[in-house]
């Protein structure tokens, strides 16, 4: 059996300030130890891929322009505003405020948005 992802951390020098941006963001429910438990799309898509070597996660949401605005005012930065993959996905790629490379993927509910 394939080795399935079980945890993921999100690291930065300021875990109040990261956990009150996934908060604002994402709407994610976070305990005061930092501890979180996030809806997961199962199976989970993944690629190895030859580019500069950076991991990003990617979050569905329904609109990626309204939440990199929404990232912006939280102290995130934009690296890539909306941009579409022809016939794959609706992209956007941010940063959250300890620098952390993240994506977004534009959903409608379970549902990738396919241009």
């Amino acid at each position: 059996m394939p080795a399935p992802i079980v945890f993921f951390d999100i690291a930065g020098p300021d875990s109040e300030q990261l956990s009150s941006f996934y908060r604002a963001v994402f709407n994610w429910e976070i305990s005061g130890d930092g501890k979180i438990q996030v809806d997961v799309r199962s199976p989970i898509d993944a690629q190895i891929r030859q580019d500069p070597a950076e991991k990003r996660m990617y979050l569905g949401v329904q609109d990626v322009t309204a939440s990199l605005d929404e990232i912006a005012a939280q102290g995130g930065s934009i690296d890539v505003p909306r941009f579409e993959v022809p016939g794959v996905v609706v992209l956007g790629l941010f940063r959250d405020p300890a620098g952390n490379p993240m994506g977004l993927v534009e959903m409608n509910g379970d549902v990738l948005i396919v241009p």
